[in-house]
């Protein structure tokens, strides 16, 4: 159960950078060059990401971290409070 939960959320943090990094415009050899992070794993749910990794990729996307996680998280919670 609680690797179902952990998926659900590595998933929920991939779309929601990706969805953020869409909206600003730029590809991911454009956040690689810019950045020196690379994207493709996290976005495709098969990496998980560090606080501070995703402290920069916010950094970098014009988001802070409570904004990262306020906005499109809603759904994702509801279904953790479910499952317990």
């Amino acid at each position: 159960m609680a690797r179902l939960r952990n998926q659900r959320l590595i998933g929920a943090v991939a779309a929601r950078v990706k969805q953020l990094r869409e909206a600003k415009g730029v590809t991911l050899e454009v956040v690689f060059l810019d950045t020196g992070i690379h994207l493709a794993r996290l976005e495709a749910g098969r990496a998980n990401v560090t606080l501070s990794t995703l402290e920069a990729v916010c950094q970098y996307l014009g988001v802070t971290l409570e904004e990262f996680f306020s906005k499109g998280f809603e759904e994702l919670g509801r279904r953790t409070q479910r499952s317990n």
